[in-house]
């Protein structure tokens, strides 16, 4: 294929694109939608890498001639070693064995740069039965015209391109895409509302993608500081999606980063002298209601994250929460977090948990979100802010926010504009008691009266408008199933029980 370039021979913002949704287009047909992200970003990625090393290769031939030696060149030119046969052209011009081919220059890849050791998934590139021979190649057929040196793309664009790769993905997948992509408005917007520093540090302890991270940054060069000040970490589960995440911020130009694979609950990977390491800002959008999340290892959590007590073994919502609110700094920490509502009204454990958390004066805002914003759930969702230290006016009191007008109507997802973000943020800047100016309510409310119905955060106790009334029916809804899947599986128990004591179900 060719690709068109703009006149001084940088690649337009959609004509990457185009060329992108290109290279996934050719995988149509034997491989599922869901699992183009396995194959499409490491090839990118590879080629990112090879054309960027084959950019600063002639850019210290330029200066050294016949003087440049590999030490030299490793030392003041290549970010990554790529070893001899391993570069992009050595694969493209591979006849037969073509997967084989790339996956040992993969390895090889890996082996030669401890950074980047998982950074391609795990996929099998020789198994022709997963992805066939021509389809493989029609895929680096797709990217072999792209140049990807700093001379053709920048780090922004090919990082939004990326992006646009990781929502068409969600869009063509569905609900496999809610394990790794948050909107960007919806991070764009928790990002405003905690608003990263020069020289913070940042974590989320459910990276996905590492669109949170990626927008911290966004956030701190917009408002004129340093960006490269930021100390970014995340942990994330799934290998591929690790993987990408790595991906992700090499493509935005970002270095000072550690994304860390492993589970969060049972071992969480950012310690410090064996205690959980804190972190100015902790940001994340988990994944809601996980069961089977590790509530047995939590009775004795050597990290001190049972703040109030171990949520129920089949919803870890309140384990997210904790880790997270564990893991600010005794200062400056704050907290971002995106929920089911459930969490706002749940009884039992959950009850509990709430009733502590909110006596420490830990929770500033619950803002609720408009309906249908995500690809892995239509549910309504809310935004949980927590600050270790509250400013004098909001301490001892809640603010309930309801955005859930602030939206403009999609055929698939709703979406939020600047204009709806600038809103909601400015709102919550300002803290006073509204009944809906600009399309969203707010008020500030004591613990007193919180406490005085049983804790409960539902956002419809405090607002009410024709927006939380269908909120709320949505929440009661979800309480509905969710209560409805606590009878089963005492149902199951019960069973089990009377079958073992010889009675008959």
């Amino acid at each position: 294929m060719t690709t068109a370039s703009s006149t001084d021979g940088r690649l337009a913002q959609a004509e990457l694109e185009r060329a992108l949704w290109a290279a996934a287009n050719a995988l149509r047909g034997p491989v599922d939608a869901g699992d183009y992200k396995a194959y499409v970003f490491p090839v990118m990625f590879f080629k990112w890498i090879s054309d960027n090393w084959d950019y600063r290769h002639a850019q210290a031939l330029a200066e050294w001639g016949d003087e440049l030696t590999p030490i030299i060149e490793y030392a003041d030119y290549q970010p990554f070693t790529v070893p001899n046969g391993c570069h992009w052209v050595d694969v493209h011009s591979t006849a037969v064995n073509v997967g084989a081919k790339l996956g040992d220059a993969l390895d090889r890849i890996q082996e030669a740069n401890r950074d980047l050791a998982g950074v391609f998934g795990d996929v099998q590139w020789a198994n022709t039965d997963r992805l066939p021979e021509s389809a493989l190649t029609a895929l680096l057929d797709t990217f072999h015209p792209l140049r990807l040196d700093p001379d053709h793309v920048s780090g922004d664009l090919l990082g939004n391109a990326y992006e646009y790769l990781l929502r068409e993905f969600a869009e063509a997948s569905g609900k496999k895409a809610g394990e790794f992509f948050t909107p960007r408005h919806v991070v764009h917007l928790l990002v405003k509302i905690l608003d990263p520093h020069p020289g913070d540090e940042v974590v989320d302890p459910a990276c996905g993608s590492g669109g949170m991270l990626v927008e911290t940054v966004n956030a701190v060069r917009d408002a004129g500081g340093n960006p490269d000040s930021l100390r970014l970490r995340g942990q994330e589960i799934n290998l591929t999606t690790s993987a990408i995440a790595k991906m992700n911020l090499y493509l935005h130009g970002l270095e000072d980063f550690e994304i860390r694979r492993g589970d969060t609950f049972r071992e969480p990977k950012f310690l410090e002298r064996g205690r959980l390491k804190t972190f100015d800002v902790v940001i994340a959008n988990p994944p809601f209601s996980l069961q089977n999340w590790g509530a047995g290892t939590w009775d004795k959590d050597p990290y001190g994250r049972v703040l109030c007590a171990v949520p129920p073994a089949k919803n870890g919502d309140f384990a997210w929460i904790q880790h997270m609110v564990t893991s600010m700094k005794p200062d400056s920490g704050r907290v971002g977090v995106v929920m089911p509502h459930g969490v706002l009204f749940r009884g039992g454990k959950e009850g509990d948990i709430r009733r502590c958390l909110l006596e420490k004066d830990l929770l500033e805002a619950v803002i609720g979100l408009p309906n249908n914003l995500f690809y892995s759930t239509s549910i309504p969702v809310c935004l949980l802010i927590w600050r270790r230290t509250k400013s004098a006016e909001r301490q001892g009191k809640v603010l309930f926010v309801d955005a859930s007008a602030r939206f403009t109507p999609g055929r698939n997802q709703n979406t939020m504009d600047d204009a709806d973000i600038d809103a909601i943020h400015a709102a919550y800047a300002r803290g006073e008691d509204t009944d809906g100016d600009g399309g969203v309510a707010l008020r500030l409310v004591g613990l007193d009266e919180i406490a005085a119905n049983g804790h409960d955060l539902n956002i419809g106790r405090y607002l009410q408008s024709a927006h939380t009334a269908e909120v709320d029916v949505e929440a009661a809804l979800a309480a509905y199933r969710d209560a409805r899947e606590a009878l089963r599986a005492a149902e199951r128990v019960l069973d089990a029980k009377l079958r073992a004591a010889g009675f008959n179900a």
